[in-house]
């Protein structure tokens, strides 16, 4: 073999490498994850047994919940019944000390001042947005969207996309007429949705995903009102069980915690599924189990 037959087949050896090199790093996956943290704040609690007031989320919670976030790593993590931006950046640096880094965080300001839905990101913003004041009619009178909607910007290999976080309104309820707070919920899911719609009325090829705890099932007209825009992503855990929630009180088992993709976002998701948190101890975390999917741009 002649030395330039020799340099010709080095050429082609460094440029398939080059190529193969280029083709694996030109795609990005990004791991999205939802997780309602049951009172990440100060309220009245059981603690050992001990019915406490005012009290913060025990340190022995707050360990196996950060436990659990560094298992699932996600990139992107949206947040329900998070308290103040004092307790956001506690979980931000308390995750940084044990090695898992958020440098961009964003908490949502509602009408609920006590709980709040927030992001927690290891990729930048593009911007966010905090839809705060979108409200709708209750038995004639005007209310609010108590933890509000909150849209977070990013992108990822030159794709803009969105993910948008809600909290609807708790089952509990102090009127008559409004039996586990169906209308309240169903009015706060009508005004979300058509906020989304009309963010990208003018883009039907958004790329967008809907987070969060509906405190509603997948049959109820209240996710219906996402069904027109949006793909339900199934999630499954390990035994293929599909609950997000346990009232322990009745010991029900549901699933109110979903994850919602615009048709265009929904063909990026892999496998076309996500999946569910079950490591041993879920419960003592949290009422809800932690959701996630993959994204691959």
């Amino acid at each position: 073999m002649t030395l330039q037959h020799r340099n010709f087949r080095l050429w082609i050896h460094v440029v398939t490498l080059t190529l193969l090199t280029a083709l694996a790093t030109s795609a990005a996956e990004i791991r999205v994850a939802n997780f309602n943290l049951y009172n990440y704040l100060v309220t009245n609690r059981m603690v050992d047994g001990v019915y406490r007031k005012n009290y913060p989320k025990p340190e022995n919670e707050k360990k196996l919940l950060r436990d659990m976030i560094r298992r699932v790593d996600p990139d992107v993590l949206a947040l329900q019944e998070m308290g103040d931006e004092s307790f956001l950046r506690e979980l931000q640096n308390d995750l940084k000390a044990e090695g898992l880094d958020y440098p961009h965080a964003v908490l949502m300001s509602g009408a609920d001042t006590v709980r709040h839905t927030a992001v927690l990101a290891k990729i930048p913003f593009v911007a966010t947005h905090q839809y705060d004041n979108l409200s709708f009619k209750h038995f004639g009178k005007k209310r609010f969207v108590k933890r509000g909607l909150l849209e977070t910007v990013f992108e990822t290999n030159g794709q803009t996309w969105s993910l948008f976080v809600l909290h609807l309104k708790s089952r509990r309820t102090s009127w008559e007429m409004d039996p586990q707070s169906f209308y309240y919920r169903l009015g706060e899911a009508t005004v979300c949705s058509k906020q989304i719609q009309k963010r990208y009325a003018s883009n039907p090829q958004a790329l967008y995903l809907v987070a969060g705890d509906f405190n509603a099932t997948q049959g109820s007209p209240i996710l219906q009102q996402f069904d027109t825009f949006t793909t339900r992503v199934p999630t499954y855990d390990d035994n293929g069980e599909t609950w997000t929630y346990y009232y322990a009180r009745e010991n029900v088992y549901e699933s109110v915690d979903f994850l919602l993709a615009s048709p265009n976002l929904f063909e990026r998701v892999k496998g076309k599924k996500g999946m569910i948190e079950n490591k041993p101890k879920v419960k003592v975390v949290s009422d809800h189990r932690m959701i996630y999917l993959d994204l691959e741009f």
